[in-house]
């Protein structure tokens, strides 16, 4: 399957927000070595993206909240179909379905922003000098747009540059060797700390799964990927990096907006008692004949005078 529409969705909205900062005369000569017309050009595809996306978020987060109120039922099922996987995952399907709770929706902050990764990834590296008028008007770009972004710079490192791009490589975009390793290393350094951080305020206002899988999934986005991004920074374009960074301190403002907006439910709250579609299992859950209740009323046995 072809990525094209990617690459050109991706190169249209930065090519307007480029021509918008052109328009209102933000300077397209360098400032503190800086081409801030293309760097506002990248925050604002961030800003873009995620407000197109926020309904998402909004959704999978009030999705979070009705599996963690959910828990204490789904506990309850556990202990009762021990050693019967097949009974256990037909109740706690059909408990999610009457409760509404996608456990497939913790997946959809993430899923749209890889194609975006990508097509961004795919854009900036195609911003190589040498290459043919036919080559540079790829995606809707034109060859006064290619040569502008192929020299634009942040603190005089070029977009299109990387951490582990060659002598050659960096010679064919006039930049120095060591300011880019520097710029890169403290972009990937930046990058890492607030992947980290962000995935670290996500668990720490829905909390860690009680479900082994769910908890490994969140134990890879707390660990996993930041170290990750210790290898493959080096790889990355700056102009990558710096929408990375970007995303990642603009999750952390509307992470904690909505977090707020929908807090978990509070522990010890009462939960709907579970319904389950199973005779046997609803048999099993009800209270035993003559049991005490669980919490008597004070002064409920006191005999009346």
């Amino acid at each position: 399957m072809s990525l094209d529409w990617i690459y050109w969705a991706i190169s249209w909205i930065l090519l307007r927000w480029h021509g918008l900062w052109d328009a209102v005369g933000v300077p397209a000569t360098r400032v503190v070595g800086t081409n801030w017309a293309w760097i506002l050009a990248i925050i604002f595809l961030v800003i873009t993206l995620r407000v197109l996306m926020f309904p998402l978020f909004v959704k999978y987060i009030k999705s979070q909240r009705a599996m963690q109120a959910l828990q204490p039922q789904v506990t309850a099922l556990r202990e009762k179909y021990k050693g019967d996987r097949e009974g256990l995952q037909r109740e706690v399907m059909e408990l999610y379905r009457k409760e509404k709770a996608n456990p497939l929706l913790g997946c959809i902050p993430m899923l749209p922003q890889i194609p975006v990764f990508l097509g961004l990834f795919h854009v900036l590296n195609f911003l190589k000098p040498g290459k043919s008028d036919e080559f540079k008007t790829l995606y809707g770009w034109d060859l006064a747009h290619f040569e502008d972004a192929l020299q634009a710079r942040l603190f005089n490192a070029p977009i299109a540059g990387k951490f582990g791009s060659s002598a050659r490589d960096l010679a064919l975009l006039g930049a120095d060797g060591t300011t880019v390793k520097i710029v890169a290393a403290v972009l990937v350094a930046i990058m890492i700390i607030t992947t980290y951080l962000s995935s670290k305020q996500m668990i720490l206002k829905t909390g860690w799964s009680e479900d082994p899988q769910q908890r490994m999934i969140q134990k890879l986005m707390l660990y996993g990927i930041p170290a990750s991004l210790l290898f493959s920074g080096a790889i990355f374009p700056i102009g990558v990096i710096i929408y990375w960074v970007v995303n990642n301190l603009f999750s952390l403002g509307q992470q904690q907006w909505v977090l707020s907006k929908y807090p978990p439910p509070a522990s010890g709250k009462t939960t709907t008692p579970v319904k389950s579609t199973d005779p046997e299992a609803a048999k099993a859950l009800a209270p035993r004949p003559g049991a005490k209740p669980a919490h008597p009323k004070k002064g409920g046995g006191k005999r009346q005078g």
